[in-house]
């Protein structure tokens, strides 16, 4: 053929090649076409009719096959196009599809021919469908006309009656708005008068409320102030009070000892013999503080210790680095707690163990022993400065005793009343335990 089958043609042939498929093995089938074996009629149609038109072209055994279900449907059609004079009643589709599928001598003018009398038919039915819609929107205008007649007589007679409604409505309007503007000017006197009066009041407002931050900054200085004086009071207070209770405490533990190792009899008892002195011949503190400064015997700082709450406070680097400096800081630390928990409940002193901060990466996780207090000098502050700080809050006249071979914080610690030992003396009274 030079011209390709008009559509219908086309599509009548290929659902007679669907209807084929179930007449057919599988092996019947051209390749192209068995994926499409299973498929329903319509299935075929829908997704395999190019395939399908395809296959029909080039595979005369499939489309001999396909003319032979179109005959087994049209026997007489089939009879007649093989003859080459189709019936003139017949569809001519179905003429075309079966001169397609037949292929009789002169067949390509039997569809040639089906396809233009088909055309014509079609064109014949668009033209008949055309003149109905015809038909069908004349009268349908007809109808909106006189509707529209109607509707535009309504119109008019409303939009009189409208007419006259606006005509009353603006005569109201106009009376209304003489109205709104004897209001308005009735208002705009009124907002004057209240303006002038949020005026004097916010005047008002703001000297009261100036005054009133004025008072309460006062009021708030003389609470800071009254709350200061208050708190320093309570601390000096709290700190003079436990200065000499602690004071108190030592003076009392000494005239008991006093008493215990006088033994002097109640009724031999002379105002004279009350006072506190020493005797010729005996060591007092002071003497205890020089030979403890020049000598390591263990005794002597059993003698300090043995004084009324005595306090013994130890610079913790330099007794550990004097005696184990090999080993971590952390068991050089729990080596020293060890040794002054013991020695704590031995003399019952009163024990604190001094340990720079500064040397420190992170906070230190320790438990104190029972009855030593161990403390860390604080960011930026040294050891030796928190042991200063801890003889200048001691009570005067209560004996504390500073271990450290430092020279500089013995001799500041003994200005201030403490007395100095070095740390080998420690170390010695230590491995005694």
């Amino acid at each position: 053929m030079d011209r390709p089958l008009p559509e219908r043609v086309r599509g009548r042939v290929i659902a007679l090649a669907g209807e084929a498929f179930d007449g057919l093995t599988l092996a019947d089938l051209p390749p192209t076409l068995r994926q499409y074996a299973r498929f329903t009629p319509s299935r075929r149609v829908k997704f395999g009719g190019s395939a399908m038109a395809a296959a029909l072209e080039s595979d005369t055994f499939f489309r001999h096959r396909v003319g032979a279900v179109q005959r087994a449907v049209q026997p007489e059609l089939a009879d007649a196009v093989e003859r080459g004079a189709p019936l003139p009643a017949a569809d001519p589709v179905e003429v075309a599809a079966a001169a397609f599928l037949l292929r009789p001598v002169g067949w390509t003018k039997l569809v040639a021919a089906a396809g233009e009398e088909a055309q014509r038919a079609q064109e014949e039915r668009a033209g008949q469908e055309r003149e109905r819609e015809l038909r069908e929107l004349r009268e349908e205008l007809a109808r909106l006309r006189e509707t529209a007649k109607g509707e535009q007589d309504r119109l008019r007679q409303e939009l009189e009656n409208a007419r006259r409604e606006t005509d009353a409505v603006h005569r109201k309007l106009r009376s209304a708005l003489a109205d709104v503007r004897r209001g308005e000017a009735a208002t705009r006197k009124s907002r004057a008068e209240l303006e002038e009066v949020r005026a004097s009041t916010a005047s008002a407002r703001a000297v009261a409320d100036g005054e009133a931050r004025r008072l309460r900054a006062r009021l708030a200085e003389a609470e800071a102030a009254l709350e200061s004086n208050r708190k320093s009071v309570r601390e000096g207070r709290g700190i003079e009070e436990t200065r000499l209770r602690l004071l108190l405490d030592t003076v009392l533990d000494a005239a008991q000892g006093l008493r215990r190792e006088l033994a002097l009899p109640p009724a031999r008892l002379r105002p004279a013999q009350t006072v506190d002195a020493v005797r010729p011949g005996e060591p007092g503190p002071q003497d205890i503080a020089r030979r403890a400064l020049s000598g390591d015997d263990p005794a002597l700082l059993d003698q300090l210790l043995a004084l009324p709450q005595a306090h013994l406070v130890v610079d913790g680097y330099n007794v550990t680095k004097t005696g184990y400096p090999t080993m971590p800081l952390e068991k050089q630390r729990v080596r020293l707690m060890g040794g002054l928990a013991v020695l704590a409940a031995q003399t019952g002193a009163e024990m604190t163990c001094v340990f720079d901060g500064a040397e420190l990466a992170a906070p230190v996780l320790l438990t104190p022993p029972r009855g030593v207090r161990v403390l860390f000098s604080r960011p930026g502050e040294t050891a030796d400065e928190l042991i200063r700080q801890l003889v200048r809050a001691e009570p005067p006249g209560r004996p504390v005793v500073v271990v450290s071979t430092d020279r500089e914080v013995a001799d500041g610690v003994a200005r201030s009343g403490a007395w100095p030992v070095r740390s080998t003396l420690l170390l010695n009274r230590l491995s005694r335990t």
